[in-house]
C-alpha cells in the first residue's frame, strides 16, 4: 500500500490478475488509470513475479466491464473513498474501439437479429 496518501482521503483499488492473483493499493483520486499502471509496474508484488510484463504501457484496467483509457482518473469514476473498489488488471497492447466488435463482425457476415416470416 502506498503511503503517499492517507487512507481516509484515498482509493483502495484491489486489483485482480487474469491467474485471479490480488493485491490491494492506495491511490488518489486524481491518479489515472496509466498512474496506476505505471505505479504497479514499478512497485510489481513479489508474488506476481510469474506474470510480470515488460512495459508498464501494456497494463489495462478493466472497470465494471470497461477497459479504462490512460487519462480517465479515479475521482471521474466517483469511486467511494475509504472503501475497496475491485478491478481486473490486464497485459494488452491496445485497447478495443469504444463501439462492440461484435456488431461491426454481424454487419461483415450479413447475419441481423430480425425475425423470420414464414
Amino acid at each position: 500500500i502506498s503511503s503517499r496518501v492517507p487512507s481516509e482521503l484515498g482509493i483502495n483499488l484491489r486489483l485482480i490478475l487474469v491467474s485471479g492473483k490480488t493485491k490491494e493499493f492506495l491511490f488518489s483520486p486524481n491518479d489515472s488509470a496509466s498512474d496506476i499502471a505505471k505505479h504497479v509496474y514499478d512497485n510489481w508484488p513479489m508474488d506476481w513475479e510469474e506474470e510480470q510484463v515488460s512495459s508498464p504501457n501494456i497494463l489495462r484496467l478493466i472497470y465494471q466491464g470497461r477497459f479504462l483509457h490512460g487519462n480517465v482518473t479515479l475521482g471521474a469514476l466517483k469511486l467511494p473513498f475509504g472503501k475497496t473498489t475491485v478491478m481486473h488488471l490486464v497485459a494488452r497492447e491496445t485497447l478495443p474501439e469504444p463501439n462492440s466488435q461484435g456488431q461491426r463482425n454481424r454487419e461483415k457476415t450479413g447475419e441481423s437479429n430480425c425475425c423470420v416470416i414464414l
